[in-house]
């Protein structure tokens, strides 16, 4: 028999044709999170089967960030590289567990419809997983939704609804609203709510940081963690202290965000803080918070891509800028970990556009200018 080694290492034969029958309907995205398994990929068996693994999400590898800070950094930065999943974020273990709940509990059936508010990523995801589902996705949004997000929902076949920004400039709320006027006008349509779902946090407490820990060996000792819904950063806050691992937990938020008593602000990156204190973020206890300004995520992303090759996400560069202004007083051999919560291709006309930056933010030669630093966010 001629074979090949397939994804994730298993042999795959090239000859034999496989025998088919069709899986019940959604059980490729509740079965991470039953429990029996929980949190575990269901893996096939070895066969000609096996490398389809594109249906919810996948186990992310990590990777040593050993460039970014420069040779003289006694600080181990740690990667989850999420941004490979099949829709390019996190966010597809969010979409599979608010799925897999709305399936559990019975409100999301064949041929139905599902509504959410999103500023891309998400979104994406969703309507992804709808796709595969055979379910509707209706995608609000508003006018700084990314770009290339909106694209791929709609190359997914969603239905995307855009709201205008209100007087008061809440965005959030403004979708939000727009959201519970789709469910009353929509026959049985169903919301995954993001903000306020617990099966949001589940994904990362059953897969996220379980992965994460198995991977390294060992819990790091500190977990970096971007912030919007605050699902992930309670998801990981979950998993850490159910394990009793001494992980300290560190949030990620955008200036202007109201999470953790932030105080209103304009924001221009999608993806990373809030308008409004969301339900799942008043049960999360992070132990320190670091508010990022715009402009230190650009830098942020174009470090790590210039020094480690990564297109990142804004909020991916808002802890590299986070981790940055906390290097100097970690202390030498401290473990760090981060999430590269998303690729940064959607952000190629923002983030890592001259133009758009100068226009936006402030100047691209200052940008550069601290780039040539080994760690642009030190005060010293």
């Amino acid at each position: 028999m001629n074979s090949h080694i397939g994804l994730h290492g298993y042999t795959t034969s090239q000859q034999e044709e496989p025998e088919f029958a069709a899986p019940e309907w959604g059980a490729h995205v509740r079965a991470p999170f039953e429990d029996d398994h929980p949190g575990l990929f269901p893996m096939p068996e070895p066969g000609p089967a096996a490398v389809r693994l594109h249906d919810a999400f996948i186990p992310s590898p990590l990777t040593s960030l050993d460039r970014l800070f420069g040779a003289r950094s006694a600080v181990q930065v740690i990667a989850k590289l999420d941004l490979l999943q099949v829709s390019g974020s996190t966010k597809e273990r969010t979409a599979a567990s608010l799925l897999a709940g709305l399936m559990e509990r019975g409100d999301l059936m064949p041929g139905g419809t599902v509504v959410e508010s999103t500023s891309g990523n998400l979104g994406s995801a969703l309507a992804r997983q709808c796709a595969l589902l055979g379910v509707r996705m209706v995608a609000v949004v508003d006018e700084f939704a990314n770009v290339a997000a909106l694209q791929a929902m709609k190359a997914y076949g969603a239905r995307v609804v855009r709201v205008p920004t209100p007087e008061d400039g809440n965005r959030l709320r403004a979708r939000v609203l727009k959201v519970a006027e789709l469910l009353e006008e929509i026959p049985g349509a169903v919301t995954t709510n993001q903000y306020g779902n617990a099966d949001n946090a589940r994904a990362h407490d059953l897969t996220t940081m379980p992965e994460f820990v198995a991977a390294l060996g060992a819990p790091p000792d500190r977990m970096y963690v971007a912030v919007s819904t605050t699902g992930t950063l309670l998801g990981c806050q979950r998993a850490i202290e159910r394990a009793g691992w001494p992980t300290v937990l560190v949030a990620v938020d955008a200036a202007g965000s109201v999470l953790f008593d932030g105080e209103r602000g304009e924001r221009r990156l999608p993806g990373l803080g809030a308008g409004f204190v969301t339900e799942l973020s008043q049960h999360a206890r992070p132990e320190a918070v670091r508010r990022i300004s715009e402009l230190d995520m650009v830098k942020g992303c174009r470090m790590l891509a210039r020094r480690e090759g990564i297109l990142s996400g804004a909020s991916t560069g808002a802890i590299v800028a986070a981790i940055g202004q906390d290097l100097e007083s970690l202390d030498a051999g401290t473990t760090v970990g981060m999430l590269v919560h998303d690729g940064g291709l959607p952000y190629l006309p923002t983030v890592y556009d001259d133009e758009w930056v100068a226009g936006n933010l402030g100047d691209v030669d200052a940008i550069d200018a601290a780039l040539e630093r080994a760690n642009p966010f030190s005060t010293r």
